[in-house]
C-alpha cells in the first residue's frame, strides 16, 4: 500500500475507532466516578415520581430554586418548575436574552413497567394476587419469575398522599409473577413469544396465608388487605386513586469481568436523563444562552397526558420566563436548539439480522446521533436537517466527545420514537442523540460505561455552545 493511498484513505474515508482507543486516562477515571453516581441514582429512582423528587433534591443542593410565575429573572439564576411531581424542567439563565433562544436537552424519566389496575386485589385458589396493566412496550415473557417491588403512591380523599414502598428495603419481601413449568408447557411453547404470556396473566403473587376460620371466604385476600391497612392505613377502595408500579427489584450492577458495562432496570431513558441533568448541574459558569433540562414523563406511551411532552406545561414554564424578560415565546423557540436525549439500540451480534451494521450504534463507540427515528418510512420522526447535524458534529468534535451516527435498526424491522417530534412541532430545532442499549425495554438492560460518560460530556458541551 503506497503512502499516497494511505494518506488519501485517511483524508477521505471514515475511520471508526473504539472509544477506548480515543479517550485519555483522565477521562477513564472521570468515567468511573460519573458511572458510580449514575448507578446510585438508578437505585434511588425506579419510577418517574422518584426521579423527579431526586432531581429536585440534587438541584436544590446546587442552588436551584422553584420558579414562581411573575418573578423577574437575571443571568446566573438557577430555577426549576415541577409538573405534578412527575416531570421537572430546570433553567440556568444565560447572559444572552431569551429572544436569542435556549440550549435545551430533553429526556424522559418514565420506563416500561407493570401498573396495578384500579381494582387489583383478588383471591384465587387460596392465593392472593394483584392484577396489572403493562405500561409501555414490553416483551411480556421477560417479566415472569423475576423478583419485583411495588412503588408509588395512594392518594386519599382527605388530601393526603401516601408513599408505598414494598420490596426496596433490605429484608423486605418481594413480589413475583409465576410461569408454567416446562413439564406442562408443551402447548405454551408452541405459541409465538408475543402471545405465550397473555397480559391478563401478568398477576403479582402477593400472599398465601389466610386469616379467620376455615369456613370463611376470601381469607387470603383479607389477610393481605389487613397487612396493607396496618402499614399504610388504606382500604381496598383506596386502590381506585392509587398509582402503584411493579418494577424489577434488582439493583444496578457492573457487567463483565472487566466491569466495563452497567446492568440495570430503567436505562431507557434514565441513562440519558441523568447525563443531561448532571451536565446542567455541573455548569460552573453562567452560560451564554439559557441552558435548560427537561425531564419528561409518559414518553413510553406516546408522550401523552398532562405530564408528557405533548402537554402545554413546558410551554407555560418557558412562556413565564420569556414574559419576565419581555420576550415573545415564539421568538425564543425559533432560535432554540433541543437535544432529544433518548437511547438507541446497540448492535447485538446474536441478533445481527435486524440491524444495518453500517448504520448501527455499537457499544463503546460513544453517543449515538440519530438524524431520525420513527418506523419504516420515517413515520413519526422529526428528521433533523443537515445543518442541525453539522452543528452537533462541530460541538462534539471541538469538545472531544466520542460519538457515532446511528439508526435504530433495519428499515422494515420495526422502529421507535422519542420526544423529538414534539419539540420540532414547537418550532425548536431538534436532534436525537443517546446512549446505545442492549436488551432495550427488558427488566434488565445493559449499557457501556464509556457511552454513559460521553453522553454527559456531549450534553455539557451543548449547554456551553451557541446555536443560531
Amino acid at each position: 500500500m503506497s503512502d499516497e493511498f494511505k494518506n488519501l484513505k485517511k483524508k477521505l474515508l471514515t475511520a471508526k475507532k473504539n472509544g477506548y482507543d480515543r479517550v485519555s486516562d483522565a477521562d477513564r477515571g472521570a468515567m468511573e466516578e460519573y458511572c458510580a453516581g449514575y448507578m446510585a441514582f438508578l437505585n434511588r429512582c425506579k419510577t418517574e415520581r422518584l426521579c423527579a423528587a431526586e432531581a429536585i433534591r440534587m438541584a436544590e443542593e446546587k442552588g436551584y430554586k422553584p420558579y414562581a410565575r411573575g418573578r423577574g429573572v437575571s443571568p446566573g439564576d438557577k430555577l426549576y418548575v415541577c409538573n405534578r411531581g412527575k416531570s421537572v424542567t430546570l433553567f440556568h439563565i444565560g447572559k444572552r436574552p431569551l429572544s436569542d433562544g435556549i440550549m435545551l436537552a430533553a429526556a424522559h424519566i418514565d420506563s416500561p413497567r407493570l401498573d396495578l389496575k384500579p381494582t387489583p386485589l383478588y383471591e384465587e385458589s387460596e392465593l392472593a394476587f394483584f392484577k396489572t396493566h403493562y405500561y409501555g412496550g414490553i416483551r411480556k415473557y421477560q417479566w415472569v419469575t423475576i423478583p419485583l417491588e411495588l412503588r408509588g403512591v395512594v392518594a386519599m380523599k382527605d388530601g393526603r398522599t401516601i408513599p408505598v414502598n414494598i420490596g426496596a428495603e433490605p429484608g423486605d419481601p418481594k413480589l413475583v409473577i409465576t410461569d408454567l413449568l416446562p413439564h406442562l408447557g408443551q402447548e405454551q411453547a408452541k405459541k409465538p413469544l408475543a402471545t405465550a404470556i397473555p397480559a391478563e396473566t401478568l398477576n403479582l403473587l402477593v400472599g398465601s396465608r389466610p386469616v379467620g376460620d376455615e369456613d370463611d371466604k376470601g381469607r387470603v385476600k383479607l389477610a393481605v388487605m389487613k397487612l396493607l391497612n396496618e402499614k399504610y392505613g388504606i382500604t381496598e377502595d383506596d386502590f381506585n386513586s392509587a398509582e402503584l408500579e411493579a418494577v424489577p427489584a434488582s439493583p444496578a450492577c457492573e457487567i463483565g469481568l472487566d466491569r466495563s458495562m452497567i446492568g440495570a432496570y430503567g436505562h431507557d431513558d434514565r441513562v440519558c436523563a441523568y447525563a443531561v441533568f448532571k451536565a446542567l448541574l455541573d455548569l460552573s459558569e453562567t452560560p451564554e444562552k439559557t441552558a435548560v433540562c427537561m425531564l419528561a414523563d409518559k414518553e413510553e406511551i406516546g408522550s401523552e397526558g398532562v405530564t408528557g411532552m405533548r402537554s402545554a406545561a413546558f410551554d407555560a414554564a418557558l412562556e413565564d420566563l420569556c414574559a419576565a424578560q419581555g420576550v415573545a415565546l415564539r421568538e425564543c423557540r425559533e432560535k432554540s436548539f433541543c437535544l432529544s436525549a433518548d437511547v438507541t439500540a446497540a448492535f447485538d451480534p446474536d441478533y445481527a439480522d435486524v440491524f444495518d451494521k453500517r448504520n448501527a450504534a455499537f457499544l463503546n463507540y460513544g453517543v449515538g446521533l440519530c438524524k431520525y427515528t420513527g418506523a419504516r418510512g420515517k413515520s413519526g420522526a422529526s428528521d433533523a436537517d443537515a445543518e442541525t447535524v453539522a452543528f452537533a458534529r462541530r460541538v462534539f468534535d471541538e469538545a472531544g466527545v466520542v460519538w457515532q451516527i446511528a439508526e435504530l435498526g433495519k428499515v422494515d424491522a420495526g422502529g421507535g420514537g422519542t420526544v423529538a417530534a414534539y419539540m420540532a412541532q414547537r418550532n425548536i430545532t431538534t436532534l436525537d442523540a443517546g446512549v446505545p442499549v442492549l436488551s432495550m425495554h427488558a427488566p434488565f438492560e445493559t449499557v457501556a460505561k464509556l457511552d454513559c460518560y460521553q453522553m454527559y460530556k456531549g450534553a455539557a458541551a451543548l449547554y456551553r455552545a451557541a446555536f443560531a
